[in-house]
């Protein structure tokens, strides 16, 4: 990140020339091979503490629900199953011909977010299956002309939004559905260890620049026709051999027309232009529990990390290997002591219900966070004079000027501290019942409170 309080070009402005209806997947052009032009509009600038203004929302929130749902949700064994799994066009057709989630009710996803504590999401728009929930105009391969013959982004929108959440959408930069997106080494159809000449003869009558166009297209839509879009997730460069990077999105394009359509709009950094300032607004470590605030270039970084609570983003029925409610907790603390956002996935069934599973981890969530919340919103790393104690994690609210400390492993009777002299009143969170101390130790009850991890509230001198 570059030094802050320097005034510094965004790349914010410049609006793509109105898509054509032409360019869809089953009317694709070839007689026209070049991008339509950029009109830039005069630059704009953002310092950090701009930046940091407009996402202040963001940081404030510190957790959030990510969703991967498409039809990948019908084979139930992982959201790549058509890649794992060598799947052509042909193979994957009866998902799309039996998509039917008649039990979906976002009002009741909205509600669990809610519920749980989250304070915004993120809905796959279209993953890298191709397959589109929303009416676009540019592809039939949505799920208007499904079993299902909806719009699920538009109930998805009005249910969130009805509770208060923010809303994000994610949108896949590769597409194994489109008949232009070329074959590289993530691609169902790629071979293994081939070379360029391979591609190329693989890849002979794709055309990457109807491929770029659809993607403006599409984004335009979801950026125009859903009212005000929070969050932006485009995902994700793979540059080098057979791979894809910046220019085979035209990624600054994309970029342009995001902030354009929605100038306060949050991006992911899965562009390939970490290196532009303005090129993303948050890091996004995936499945990492991190030892510390990621830096970049030398400052540290808004950041999220995005987690499963399995090892599938899409629903995965026989997986197994699901994250128990203590851990998601101190998955959740550990983040924000480090300064970070979670943003935490459930993987909906095919017929539009989250599971069981999920729902159980949700509700074990939300019971903490109704008295424990205050240790998570709005808050951030202790400053460095607080040495969190053994098996404790530390978080602290600026504006209050509290320090919480979570006991992950409870305590017998005491915990040493090496800065008493500084507490003013200490409490339990959960109930805001009294906690004593003196110059060296906090005294805590010999049975542990009825709640997953206790966390003790530091009014500080």
């Amino acid at each position: 990140m570059l030094k802050s309080r320097i005034s510094l070009i965004v790349i914010l402005l410049g609006l793509v020339v109105a898509p054509s209806a032409n360019a869809q997947k089953s009317k694709r052009t070839k007689d026209n091979n070049t991008e339509p032009a950029v009109e830039f509009s005069l630059p704009s600038h953002e310092t950090m503490d701009q930046k940091l203004e407009r996402m202040r929302w963001w940081t404030d929130a510190r957790f959030g629900m990510f969703i991967h749902w498409g039809l990948y949700s019908m084979p139930a064994r992982h959201e790549w199953v058509k890649n794992r799994e060598r799947l052509t066009d042909a193979d994957y057709q009866k998902y799309f011909d039996h998509f039917d989630p008649d039990l979906f009710n976002p009002k009741e996803w909205a509600r669990m977010a809610k519920e749980a504590g989250m304070k915004y999401v993120v809905l796959t728009s279209k993953h890298h299956e191709g397959f589109c929930m929303w009416d676009s105009k540019y592809t039939d391969y949505k799920s208007t002309n499904t079993p299902a013959g909806r719009d699920l982004i538009r109930e998805f929108v009005d249910a969130f939004r009805a509770e208060g959440l923010k809303v994000g959408f994610y949108y896949s930069l590769l597409d194994w559905h489109h008949p232009d997106y070329t074959i590289d080494r993530n691609h169902p159809q790629r071979i293994d260890n081939g070379t360029k000449e391979q591609y190329d003869a693989l890849n002979k009558g794709k055309d990457m620049n109807v491929y770029r166009q659809y993607m403006k297209d599409q984004v335009t839509e979801l950026l125009t026709n859903y009212g005000k879009i929070d969050i932006i997730w485009f995902d994700f460069s793979f540059p080098g051999e057979n791979g894809k990077g910046r220019d085979d999105w035209d990624s600054e394009g994309l970029l342009k027309l995001a902030r354009t359509l929605q100038p306060g709009i949050i991006v992911d950094d899965r562009l390939d232009l970490k290196d532009v300032w303005g090129g993303w607004d948050i890091l996004t470590p995936e499945q990492l529990k991190v030892s510390e605030c990621p830096t970049w270039n030398g400052e540290k970084a808004t950041w999220e990390t995005c987690q499963t609570f399995s090892g599938s983003w899409g629903y995965y029925r026989d997986e197994t290997t699901w994250k128990s409610i203590p851990q998601l907790l101190e998955l959740l603390i550990e983040t924000v002591s480090k300064e970070g956002n979670l943003l935490l996935n459930v993987g909906p069934t095919s017929r539009g219900e989250f599971d069981y599973r999920a729902q159980d981890r949700l509700e074990g969530i939300g019971k903490w966070m109704r008295a424990n919340s205050r240790s998570i919103y709005c808050c951030t790393a202790a400053p460095k004079e607080f040495e969190a104690p053994e098996r404790t994690l530390l978080t602290y609210n600026p504006a209050t000027n509290r320090l919480y400390i979570h006991l992950i492993d409870y305590p017998l009777s005491r915990l040493a501290v090496s800065f008493a002299d500084k507490i003013g009143y200490a409490q339990f969170l959960h109930d805001g019942s009294e906690i004593r101390f003196d110059k060296e130790f906090i005294y805590t009850p010999v049975v542990k409170p009825d709640t997953e991890v206790p966390v003790i509230e530091v009014f500080l001198k």
